[in-house]
């Protein structure tokens, strides 16, 4: 299994960071995606290696998309390839995760009309005129998609996105063979 992180410059660390480890964890490879390789700083001065850039990014190959907050969404919801690759995951219904000011990119994309999400309290006006049902809460869960407001609800954001996956795992596995 494999997930994806888009993400660029001014990124929220913790955002970013939490959730890579966190997968690294349970054995997923992680790619980081941006604009260009090299590396992405953080607000707080981390730096991550990016592995693909968004035009390499084959959106097949990964089970979850995931988005961090920060400032680093503003760039990458300009990105053409950005969009296409968030919309092919709700095509497929594959799991998308997003905090804090990650799910502008979602805004952009015009994949939130009708569907419950959260997101940073800056955002919530713009969700809102997007057609997203906002709710203030620590972690909201519609369907495939997982959003948070902030660093402090990452391990509410970190639970249901594993839930997530865990739920799609067990789908693509059945006992006995064949059944």
């Amino acid at each position: 299994m494999k997930a994806l992180i888009i993400s660029a410059d001014n990124f929220e660390d913790t955002e970013l960071l939490v959730p890579y480890y966190r997968m690294k964890e349970d054995d997923i490879h992680v790619d980081i995606a941006s604009m260009k390789k090299g590396k992405i700083k953080g607000i707080h001065g981390y730096e991550m290696n990016v592995d693909k850039t968004l035009k390499e990014v084959n959106p097949d190959d990964y089970a979850v998309l995931i988005l961090p907050g920060g400032k680093a969404p503003e760039a990458v919801r300009k990105e053409k390839e950005a969009i296409e690759i968030a919309r092919h995951f709700f095509e497929k219904k594959k799991p998308v995760s997003a905090i804090c000011h990650g799910p502008q990119t979602l805004i952009t994309a015009g994949l939130l009309k009708g569907r419950h999400a959260t997101c940073y309290k800056s955002v919530a006006q713009e969700m809102k005129e997007a057609g997203a049902i906002y709710e203030d809460k620590e972690v909201v869960v519609d369907g495939n998609l997982v959003t948070s407001r902030q660093p402090s609800d990452l391990p509410a954001f970190l639970r249901e996105t594993m839930k997530l996956l865990k739920n799609k795992m067990r789908k693509k596995v059945s006992w006995p063979p064949g059944s």
